[in-house]
């Protein structure tokens, strides 16, 4: 009678989906540690290691909440550091460009340092589209504009 279990490659195939969903959804660094962990179960049924079924999720969960309680943090440290704060409270009094025409106390796009913002028009006028308007103050995603 054979025993149950995943082949390595499958536990490979299994590990590469989870670091694929790890990049594809926002950063919080825990699919990675069990697409590691999937990847440490393929890597030692490969090297000849033969378990059933049950031994290979045991270690494949064992070897994943590993990696999340000793690496995770220090990995969200580090990128931490690297990540530039911007205080987005200091984006008032900048210069940003309309991107379509927002008609007086509407919202529209305004363009500002290379990003489209959602754009509160604090005139009693229209402000057309490609026109220069100062940032006024920020709520959350939203700038409160002038045209200038």
């Amino acid at each position: 009678m054979e025993t149950l279990a995943l082949a390595w490659w499958l536990w490979f195939l299994l590990g590469l989906a989870l670091l694929a969903g790890e990049l594809l959804t926002p950063g919080g660094f825990y699919l990675i540690f069990f697409g590691a962990g999937a990847i440490v179960v393929g890597v030692l049924k490969l090297a000849g290691l033969g378990w059933t079924l049950p031994v290979e999720i045991l270690l494949f969960v064992a070897a994943s909440v590993a990696g999340l309680l000793f690496f995770r943090k220090p990995l969200l440290q580090r990128f931490r550091r690297l990540t530039p704060q911007i205080a987005v409270d200091a984006l008032t009094s900048e210069v940003a460009c309309s991107m379509e025409e927002i008609p007086a106390g509407s919202v529209g796009k305004v363009e500002l340092r290379g990003t489209s913002w959602n754009a509160h028009n604090l005139d009693d006028s229209p402000i057309p589209r490609a026109a220069r308007c100062r940032v006024e103050r920020v709520d959350g995603l939203t700038l409160h504009v002038r045209k200038i």
